[in-house]
């Protein structure tokens, strides 16, 4: 039997599944990435390889993203399991968060990236213009932000993987079952 590609009422498809994991893998392999790129000086070796990597991947990312807000669109979430009121309030902010910090976090590097007026060449394969830039310091203001939001995203997903750890085994309940394996609703 194929699985789902499509969420049901009580887990998540193949869709969802893929989506989630690219794009948590590909923040988690970013963040590092970016600290390893903010210690290069001019005569590393990697100090032009690596960052278009990062931009090349940022660029990608956002692909992914955007996706991922048409697959949510298109797609009902699963619904909740059930939790505390305030505890299903705080989990709905985390998603929510989880979702606008990477955005901000590609928009703020392509602010960066693109502040000198030159388009992001992605893996040379095609190349996304650069748009004027709306501040004569933007690299630097942009360059704050980059690091901040993504700082506290990682930090975020992070306690976002402790939760599903903490439903997993002290709870015992299938919240993070239904992101790791496709499931039917019957199987429920």
């Amino acid at each position: 039997m194929a699985s789902p590609i499509k969420d049901n009422s009580s887990t998540f498809g193949l869709g969802s599944i893929l989506l989630h994991w690219v794009i948590a893998l590909t923040i988690i392999g970013m963040y590092p990435l970016g600290l390893y790129i903010d210690s290069l000086t001019y005569y590393d070796e990697a100090y032009n390889i690596v960052p278009a990597w990062h931009e090349s991947i940022g660029i990608i990312l956002l692909a992914f993203l955007a996706m991922r807000f048409l697959w949510r669109a298109i797609n009902k979430a699963p619904a909740p399991l059930p939790q505390p009121k305030p505890v299903l309030l705080i989990t709905k902010a985390v998603h929510l968060l989880l979702y606008l910090l990477p955005v901000i976090t590609v928009a703020s590097g392509y602010m960066i990236t693109t502040a000198d007026g030159r388009p992001i060449s992605v893996f040379n394969w095609f190349e996304v213009p650069a748009l004027p830039a709306i501040s004569d310091n933007q690299e630097d203001l942009a360059g704050e932000v980059h690091f901040w939001v993504a700082t506290f995203m990682i930090s975020l997903a992070g306690l976002h993987a402790l939760a599903a750890l903490k439903h997993h085994y002290i709870d015992k309940d299938k919240t993070l079952t239904r992101m790791l394996s496709v499931q039917s609703e019957a199987k429920q």
